[in-house]
């Protein structure tokens, strides 16, 4: 039995691979002509074959549960999602407008308020800003840039718009899933390479080794760049150590540096102290430093800030980036990007209600079972609701909620995200989509070509998150034309 692309039927939504008559889209016929020519047996072997090498590879996740944390293998379908490259063109060139402006705003924020003092973004959402770390104030990073790593979350509506779902500008996560997708894909498909253009993902990291070299206080000579993890049980452990291996540098945590009195970083060897010029922090701002943040924090290293504002290393991200990393902020992201570079966004931003607003919060209010309501700074799927599938009693908690922190919560349409194929238990059925391109910012911005497509395994389901049941599938972004 093969697989008849005719009986596929995506639930009222747009699908990545195939059109509104079950026929494959342009970029993605010969992936379609190629499943279907597949029997069960095949496909069966491929998804094992799958399996085996994420096992063999040791790709892994962490989910914490009350009893402690759990190592999975990483949940991956088989199936890749197909985007055209004229179009990823144009998505390209709207995140690199995106972040540029964020990165302006940031620095506007830290020095003088400009957008503040022209009534364009609101005073009072920036007091009440949990990401706004005061200790950054007159710093001047490198090239100007805060957010040197960047992860904006896009999702496309039933009528195939592509908007910006939300920024993480903190310690965005996922890029390793990306870079190994693309490698259990070649060994279960490696035929489908040799006959369309799928644009290559694997020079990632030498790319975010250069921009990370290019912020170093000592340009002149051999940059010593470490990637700073919290240690093996945080959840993004495996990203930590594959994008350190990959890059050749060290991989430390807190005790393995210290702040000179001359105020340089040091990282202890067993050849004694070298210095350290950039270090690529996965580790949230309130933990590096217990003198400048948390005085209880193990993880960081005490007087770090005071060594990074006097520019004797650099630190991707910068501290303080996160105050753009906000759902509140998410909202005014097209003001901010008028504001600054004085063009229209190329990528929208879904709808949203402002709960601070009393019009917005009288609405959502009256409309929480249509809606998708979200806390300013949670992550990962955690702490919204999701109107349409939340129970009466769901709704009623987030009521109060609302009514007792409005400017911690904003609300947005319940979009219906875009499916692609998937292998569930054999089948060949759709499931909902988003996904994660990541940009580096340094003297240049890069995008990846594609990024990390998150899928949600459940049937039904919106949310994508693997600690919530969500998978991952590779990304390709096809060039079609005169091929």
């Amino acid at each position: 039995m093969t697989i008849d692309w005719k009986q596929y039927a995506s639930p009222g939504c747009y699908d990545e691979l195939l059109d509104d008559r079950s026929q494959p889209r342009a970029a993605s016929r010969t992936l379609c002509e190629y499943l279907a020519s597949l029997s069960d047996g095949d496909l069966r072997e491929r998804k094992t074959a799958a399996e085996l090498a994420i096992m063999v590879m040791g790709i892994t996740f962490t989910v914490y549960t009350e009893g402690g944390s759990i190592d999975r293998a990483w949940p991956f379908d088989i199936v890749p999602r197909i985007i055209p490259k004229h179009e990823w063109d144009r998505t390209d060139a709207g995140l690199k407008q995106r972040v540029q402006a964020l990165n302006l705003f940031i620095d506007d924020l830290y020095h003088d308020q400009k957008i503040l003092k022209d009534g364009v973004f609101p005073a009072e959402v920036l007091a009440q800003s949990v990401n706004f770390r005061p200790q950054c104030i007159g710093v001047s990073p490198q090239h100007g840039i805060w957010a040197h790593i960047c992860g904006s979350d896009l999702v496309r509506d039933k009528d195939g718009t592509i908007y910006v779902l939300e920024d993480n500008l903190r310690v965005p996560s996922g890029v390793s899933y990306m870079l190994e997708n693309r490698v259990v894909t070649k060994r279960v498909f490696p035929e489908l390479f040799e006959y369309q253009r799928i644009q290559p993902v694997d020079d990632y990291t030498l790319r975010l080794y250069d921009m990370l070299v290019s912020l170093s206080p000592r340009p002149g000579d051999a940059a010593t760049v470490v990637v700073l993890t919290p240690g093996i049980y945080n959840s993004a452990y495996f990203e930590h150590s594959y994008l350190a291996q990959q890059m050749g540098v060290e991989l430390v945590e807190g005790s393995d540096l210290e702040v000179g009195d001359d105020d340089c970083v040091y990282m202890r060897t067993i050849e004694g102290l070298e210095r350290v010029d950039v270090i690529y922090r996965r580790i949230d701002d309130l933990f590096l430093d217990p003198e400048a943040f948390r005085p209880d924090s193990s993880l960081g290293v005490k007087g770090l800030m005071r060594a990074w504002r006097a520019g004797k290393v650099a630190l991707a991200n910068a501290p303080g980036a996160g105050v753009a990393d906000d759902k509140v902020v998410y909202a005014f992201v097209p003001e901010i990007i008028k504001y600054y570079l004085d063009q229209d966004p190329l990528i929208p931003n879904v709808p949203s209600y402002l709960c601070m607003r009393d019009k917005d919060r009288e609405y959502v209010l009256a409309n929480l079972d249509k809606l998708v309501v979200k806390p300013a700074n949670e992550s990962g799927g955690y702490g919204m609701l999701v109107g349409p599938h939340a129970t009466p009693t769901e709704r009623k908690r987030f009521a109060e909620l609302i009514q007792k922190d409005p400017r911690n919560y904003i609300a947005q349409p319940t979009l219906s995200l875009s499916t692609s194929p998937t292998l569930c238990e054999g089948q060949m059925e759709p499931r909902h989509v988003d996904l994660r391109p990541f940009i580096l910012s340094g003297p240049s911005t890069y995008v990846t070509t594609g990024g990390l497509t998150r899928v949600a395994l459940r049937k039904g389901s919106l949310v994508v998150n693997s600690s919530q049941g969500g998978g991952s599938k590779d990304t390709w972004i096809v060039d079609t034309e005169g091929f």
